[in-house]
């Protein structure tokens, strides 16, 4: 549906075409059924990619901050902390890309959000993750990805 009406408001096509795809949209059963839908709609644009960049310092984000799709972080030398537990995360899922040299780092997740950190490189000290007591669903998926170079980098949960 939002597809349909990003087209719209862009121009792509006409207000009737408009009304006659969403009609297909709500009609639709399965996934298969709206590929034709979707078929000749403009192409959906690769997400932004928001970057925090320090050269030395600290990087922090903290309560209220809107959560960017792709968030890539860099820093050289110092540490980061990322706190998602107060974010407005928009996303289903949010890719956390890091690049950092010397310096730890602390990523603070939601009670109900997931996390995945599989393709993160961290050669000097592994990556500590402390799931939840009490696990919640629901909640975003947070994928960290990158490399970690002098240091170490901790996961876990909001407490409240």
């Amino acid at each position: 549906m939002r597809r349909v009406q990003e087209a719209y408001a862009a121009g792509a096509i006409s207000h009737e075409e408009m009304d006659a795809r969403l009609g297909q949209v709500f009609a639709a059963g399965t996934p298969g059924e709206l590929e034709p839908v979707l078929a000749a709609l403009p192409a959906e644009d690769e997400p932004a990619t928001a970057t925090i960049a320090a050269v030395s310092g600290r990087i922090r984000r903290r309560g209220a901050w809107r959560v960017p799709r792709i968030l890539a972080v860099e820093s050289a030398l110092g540490s980061v902390r990322l706190n998602f537990a107060r974010a407005v995360i928009e996303h289903p899922e949010v890719d956390v890309r890091l690049a950092l040299g010397t310096g730890g780092g602390t990523i603070i997740l939601p009670r109900d959000a997931t996390v995945e950190f599989d393709d993160l490189q961290t050669p000097w000290k592994p990556t500590i993750y402390t799931p939840p007591r009490r696990p919640a669903s629901g909640g975003p998926t947070i994928r960290v990805s990158g490399t970690l170079g002098f240091g170490r980098l901790r996961i876990r949960h909001a407490r409240r």
